[in-house]
């Protein structure tokens, strides 16, 4: 639903038309390709993403209000965990952005690493991660900010409340998806390296650059082009971060209560 200058046999105009019309056409499985390679990389980079944040927030809390909970710091706790998250996540973006595009010619993961890797060189792995950053850096402030004032609200005394922790979740990536879409359509296009888009727009070899790429979107889609994909952005992040949340929230609840009773004397 991003692309700026779709095949005509790829155009879309809301979620459920995008997903029935590649199912009955590229097969059932189709919008699971690239699965396998966010698999790899979500483990590793969520392990730095929610250890860097949580050592973060308690330093800086102590630093900015000596007691309670900062907004600044979890903020900028969740910033500087992206730095982490997003150097390993960010070639397995390129790699999955690249498998789903309509009539990809990489058949797996594997073989879309080596052209990559043969045809561009290892800065294709890289050169949105400026983008990257530049969207979830806003996007992880507005997130961490946006789920731990809710959890304030719904849940104050910050207990195990998994209902909580899904509510809280699922609102911040909401918030968070939607205020960042413009950054996520210029980082698709960065990854992508859409043909059809480039030629369109006469830029010849490969579009590298934030500023580059939010000049060609509007060149090619005026305003309208930054918010292509807001819907199943926003359908997409709401369920993965009240997953993520109630997930995280539950083995952190559990590993602490078991650390606290093998410590209790008998």
């Amino acid at each position: 639903m991003q692309s700026l200058n779709p095949d005509p046999k790829a155009q879309y105009t809301n979620v459920y038309g995008a997903l029935k019309k590649i199912t009955r056409t590229e097969g059932f499985w189709r919008p699971l390709r690239g699965l396998n390679v966010m698999v790899v990389g979500a483990g590793p980079a969520h392990a730095m993403y929610f250890a860097c944040y949580e050592n973060m927030k308690r330093t800086l809390n102590d630093v900015f209000r000596h007691q309670g909970n900062s907004h600044l710091a979890n903020g900028i706790a969740g910033s500087m965990a992206t730095l982490l998250h997003d150097a390993v996540m960010n070639p397995a973006e390129v790699v999955k952005q690249r498998m789903q595009m309509y009539n990809s010619p990489h058949r797996s993961a594997l073989s879309c690493i080596r052209t990559v890797w043969r045809t561009e060189g290892w800065g294709a792995f890289y050169r949105s991660y400026s983008t990257q950053l530049t969207m979830n850096i806003p996007f992880q402030s507005i997130h961490f900010i946006t789920y731990e004032f809710l959890q304030e609200q719904v849940n104050p005394h910050r207990v195990y409340n998994p209902q909580s922790h899904i509510i809280s979740g699922g609102l911040a990536g909401a918030l968070a998806a939607a205020a960042t879409t413009p950054l996520d359509v210029c980082k698709t296009l960065l990854n992508t390296q859409e043909n059809m888009a480039l030629n369109l727009a006469n830029i010849s070899g490969r579009l590298s650059g934030m500023a580059n790429a939010f000049r060609t979107v509007y060149r090619l889609n005026g305003l309208p082009g930054y918010f292509k994909g807001m819907r199943a952005r926003v359908i997409h992040q709401m369920p993965s971060t009240a997953i993520s949340w109630s997930v995280y929230e539950f083995f952190k609840y559990f590993l602490t209560k078991r650390k606290l009773e093998n410590r209790t004397p008998y």
